[in-house]
């Protein structure tokens, strides 16, 4: 029987804290706020991945640190940062 390998595939968002709007535990970051990783403007998120990684100034996140839909990534506390903060978001889509 052959091995048949699933597809499998990487999504990179990049923004800043300063994108984000709210405080506490509604902050959040629209998908529009991000580039991809083209540099072009995203539109949305992914709407079903697999699984997303999150990284907030280059250290990767605990998932209960976000969630994350097809148009926002809440980061609940993220409005004490600063605001040149970058935010990575990797969505990985099968």
């Amino acid at each position: 029987m052959a091995i048949i390998k699933p597809f499998i595939a990487g999504r990179r968002f990049v923004s800043t804290i300063g994108a984000g709007t709210g405080a506490g535990a509604t902050f959040a970051i629209a998908a529009t706020a991000f580039t991809d990783d083209t540099g072009a403007a995203a539109t949305a998120f992914p709407a079903s991945p697999a699984f997303y990684n999150l990284s907030i100034n280059g250290v990767l996140q605990l998932a209960s640190t976000s969630t994350a839909t097809a148009t926002t990534l809440t980061i609940p506390g993220g409005d004490v940062l600063d605001p040149a903060t970058p935010v990575t978001v990797e969505f990985v889509v099968t």
